[in-house]
């Protein structure tokens, strides 16, 4: 049975194992013993261990690493699909239904039908529907664009009622 006095190799060996997946699956790869020299397994306690000991330890810590690295996989995969998501959301019914908040880039001029309209997010949106507002001058105003039904999306400028009727072209 192991004992307090290797609470700090097993410490050591826990904080390996979590640290970067990809390097600490290298680094553990087979026996400990195999991969730390005669002085680092002996200064680690690890001498003092039974062989079934230490065969409980290194099952123990490929289980931790198993663990890790599915968990990064698995991180990593939602981090990506999230991004898919964030990166085309308003074409047609993809992504979330979320409303996107921006600022236009440069002069908002009014509504037209036709009009194209970039976002400070690098998307880019024109307008499908005959809503107009005349004599408006605006820099850099906030928009909201919020999903309707069966994929249209409505454009609203900060401060004005009217919305207009968009499409997401990039």
């Amino acid at each position: 049975m192991m004992t307090a006095r290797l609470s700090f190799p097993f410490a050591a060996l826990l904080l390996l194992a979590l640290v970067s997946d990809a390097h600490a699956q290298r680094v553990v790869e087979g026996d400990l013993q195999r991969q730390m020299t005669a002085g680092e397994f002996k200064a680690a306690g690890l001498d003092k261990l039974s062989p079934e000991e230490l065969a409980a330890l290194n099952a123990w810590l490929q289980g931790k690493v198993q663990q890790a690295t599915a968990s990064a996989v698995e991180q990593a995969r939602e981090e990506g699909r999230q991004e898919v998501i964030v990166k085309n959301r308003g074409f047609f019914d993809f992504g979330s239904s979320e409303p996107i908040e921006a600022a236009l880039v440069g002069e908002f001029t009014g509504f037209g039908k036709g009009r194209q309209y970039t976002l400070d997010n690098g998307q880019l949106w024109e307008q499908t529907d005959d809503a107009r507002v005349a004599g408006v001058r605006r820099q850099a105003p906030k928009v909201k664009i919020t999903p309707g039904l069966m994929g249209v999306w409505y454009l609203q400028v900060e401060g004005l009622n009217t919305r207009a009727k968009v499409r997401r072209s990039k």
